[in-house]
């Protein structure tokens, strides 16, 4: 066979490069059109959006809001996926008072949704179940440097399952109430999702309600404040009512004078055990009962072995009650 005839004819040659040319055209412009798509949103006085709810309107996926520092009395529905909602700082930027839908300050329904650095007051509506945060929908969030204060919830989520929720360095204060009649309002009450992580946080003077309470598949506290202070009258520090896997580590956890339930920190199982609990492990945390009764660290009403190990009890603080083991 002659070298001509093992060699692309030269039309050929052309005719890819040009098809080829086009492709690549084609994935750029794609391409650039989705970068296009995500903008940022200024909000605050002198700004493109004057309330956090318009920029919300105007959003679309990938956006990242950034409002300034001021109180807002706003509320706001994040639908977009892929948003980075930012203020100025917790004790900065303020959204207070105002909820949407009955519901919130903030509802999200988008996927992929993170809210740093700003803070959530005085959220109220007539049921009592006012929320800070009320997480709708699928998608994942993540909360950072977040401060959610007086509310009745902090925050909320229905049954969404697949949904993940992060909570890091951020701080609860005086939310919760049983309120109503139509059941109590927590610090976080987090529904049927697929895991709650909480790093770094700290939950303060909950009224009523548990500091946490978490139906979520896998509920994750790593590092964190939870104390009732001298006047909170929470009841549990967290409640995982229908069992699930459970990890507790290198937290502080006080149970003060005032509290209205003396039972435990942590309850696994309280409404029945729904779900499969593949562990129940309680590690390097520190328990303090200030009041004038006893209070366990762990009562594990499931049939999985609660794991105890290298915790520090002060005050009128006991290890476990139910199945499992204490080292």
């Amino acid at each position: 066979m002659s070298d001509a005839k093992r060699q692309p004819s030269t039309a050929n040659v052309r005719g890819w490069t040009f098809a080829a040319a086009v492709a690549m055209v084609c994935l750029t412009a794609s391409w650039l059109s989705g970068q296009a798509k995500a903008d940022t949103l200024y909000v605050g006085e002198g700004k493109t959006y004057a309330m956090p709810s318009a920029a919300a309107a105007a959003a679309h996926d990938g956006d990242h809001i950034v409002i300034a520092a001021g109180s807002y009395f706003d509320c706001a529905v994040w639908r977009a996926n892929d948003l980075t909602i930012e203020g100025a700082g917790q004790e900065a930027t303020l959204i207070t008072d105002k909820v949407c839908n009955g519901k919130a300050l903030f509802i999200t329904t988008g996927s992929n949704i993170t809210i740093r650095n700003l803070m959530l007051t005085r959220a109220r509506v007539p049921d009592s179940n006012g929320a800070g945060i009320r997480a709708e929908g699928n998608g994942n969030l993540t909360i950072e440097h977040v401060q959610f204060v007086n509310n009745q919830n902090g925050i909320l989520t229905g049954a969404y399952p697949g949904k993940k929720i992060v909570i890091r360095d951020s701080v609860f204060l005086r939310n919760g109430t049983c309120e109503g009649g139509g059941g109590c309002a927590h610090g976080i009450y987090i529904g049927n999702i697929a895991e709650l992580r909480v790093e770094n946080s700290k939950f303060f003077g909950t009224k009523q309600g548990h500091q946490i309470k978490s139906r979520a598949l896998r509920t994750v506290i790593i590092n964190c404040d939870i104390a009732d202070g001298p006047d909170g009258t929470s009841s549990y520090s967290v409640d995982v009512p229908n069992g699930g896997a459970v990890v507790m580590s290198g937290n502080h956890i006080q149970k003060g004078p005032k509290s209205e339930n003396h039972t435990a920190a942590l309850v696994v199982g309280a409404e029945g055990v729904t779900q499969q609990t593949t562990e129940i492990t309680v590690e390097k945390n520190t328990f303090l009962v200030e009041g004038d009764y006893n209070s366990y660290l762990v009562n594990n009403l499931t049939a999985t072995e609660a794991n105890l190990k290298g915790n520090i009890l002060q005050g009128n603080a006991k290890a476990l009650h139910g199945d499992g083991s204490v080292k």
